[in-house]
């Protein structure tokens, strides 16, 4: 049978497609801004018709109502990273939280998930019958693989992306054809603060690195403070808007990487415009590659002078990071902050940064990020002997190979001056009788 007809047969309405899903269903949903939403709205608009239908998702910037209360007869929420509009429901106990690397997940999602459903985003197939996952490389295609049934959202505003990112339509079981702007996160808004902490962080970059970044003020920050520098490249978890101006800059070539040499590589996009999207469509310097490829350690570490910039919500004076929690409180993930730091301490010349602004704004009051300990049952993200840098918009602290005093003398080194005098005591109180 020829593409064309197999792809027609299997093209049904929203409705139709979730109703091949069956109560007590393993489903796993596409990532981040891949969020299939029409068929989300349909699984949650018939939701008499589920009972125990354990939902998985990661980052979801979609319609989690899945997760509201009252939905629990019908909907298990499990989320492997949480965003805003599904924190709640795991503060209130109505998602569980699955921690895992994410270099791992795809294994995961083979050996222990084994999902029955996959609910993902694609474009339209192409002359050859093939679709793309577009803006997610990351599991899309792995649980397309696994999954005993595979329904897609073929949205014709879905980029068309490279890489090992392609499905054949008769490997999928159901299309819903549609046609909306993708889910974008909005534009940030970079401070002082945070240019000083990016111009820190570029001083650190070297010619010929290639670069690791995730979302933020700051990783926006430390873009545009490279604008001086030459044949940068990019192997990253996520891409973001900033590399496009770059690129189009010639600071980005991608030229010196020895892998992927010469393309973008990433494992998922999102937007705060059209723009990014527009860029990665049909461009052949764009790879998507699973995240067990992209975030392998050892695969980073193939690339010259990688530089993994990613943050924290703390540091104690010992170095351990926490990015994931505050207290017992879940509010993100693991994500992959562990698989590039550990990629980028076995690269040539390669260095791992954690920066953060120095204070947060908290119910309680202005508190710092950098504390003697943790509080009783904070989740400790990275290890403190995974930990390279250090930087704060007060200076860049390298924790490399020093004892853990200089550790902690030069984390109060780059702590808000308001809370030195506390982290110095503790110091000579505590710390350098323990350590």
């Amino acid at each position: 049978m020829e593409w064309e007809s197999i792809y027609k047969s299997r093209v049904v309405s929203a409705e139709e497609a979730v109703s091949h899903i069956r109560p007590g269903d393993r489903v796993i949903v596409a990532l981040a801004a891949a969020d299939p939403v029409p068929l989300i709205d349909a699984l949650t608009a018939n939701k008499e018709n589920y009972n125990n239908v354990e939902l998985i998702d990661m980052l979801p910037m979609g319609n989690v109502d899945y997760s509201k209360e009252g939905m629990e007869k019908y909907f298990i929420a499990n989320s492997v990273f949480l965003s805003p509009p599904i924190r709640e429901a795991a503060e209130k106990g109505r998602c569980r939280f699955t921690p895992t690397f994410l270099h791992q997940f795809p294994r995961v999602v083979r050996e222990q998930y084994k999902p029955d459903v996959a609910l993902l985003s694609c474009s339209r197939p192409d002359k050859h019958g093939f679709v793309s996952f577009g803006i997610d490389g990351s599991y899309s295609k792995p649980a397309a693989e696994y999954a005993k049934t595979v329904i897609c959202e073929a949205n014709d505003q879905m980029p068309r992306t490279g890489g090992t990112n392609f499905m054949h339509v008769s490997e999928i079981d159901w299309f819903v054809e549609t046609s909306r702007p993708l889910l974008m996160n909005a534009e940030t808004k970079v401070t002082e603060v945070e240019e000083t902490i990016g111009r820190y962080c570029a001083s650190l970059i070297e010619d010929g690195s290639t670069l690791q970044l995730g979302i933020g003020a700051i990783p926006d920050a430390v873009l545009h403070a490279l604008k001086d520098k030459k044949d940068l490249g990019v192997h990253t978890e996520m891409l973001t808007e900033g590399i496009v101006e770059l690129y189009e800059q010639g600071v980005i070539t991608n030229k010196l990487k020895k892998v992927n040499t010469g393309k973008f590589v990433a494992t998922f996009v999102v937007g705060s415009s059209k723009k990014l999207y527009d860029f990665i469509d049909d461009n052949p310097c764009v790879e998507m590659h699973s995240c067990d490829y992209i975030n392998d350690p050892f695969i980073i570490s193939q690339n010259p002078k990688v530089v993994a910039i990613n943050a924290a919500l703390a540091i104690d004076l010992t170095g351990q990071v926490n990015a994931e929690s505050d207290g017992i409180r879940q509010i993100s993930g693991v994500g992959g902050q562990v698989d590039f730091l550990r990629g980028a301490m076995r690269s040539e010349g390669g260095k791992s940064i954690i920066a953060f602004t120095s204070t947060s704004r908290t119910k309680k009051g202005i508190l710092s990020k950098i504390v003697p300990v943790h509080p009783e049952g904070t989740i400790i993200t990275s290890l403190r002997n995974d930990v390279h840098y250090v930087v704060t918009e007060y200076g860049i602290a390298n924790l490399k190979g020093i004892s853990t005093q200089d550790k902690a003398k030069q984390l109060i080194a780059i702590a808000h001056p308001d809370f030195r005098g506390q982290l110095v005591q503790y110091y000579e109180k505590v710390f350098h009788r323990l350590y």
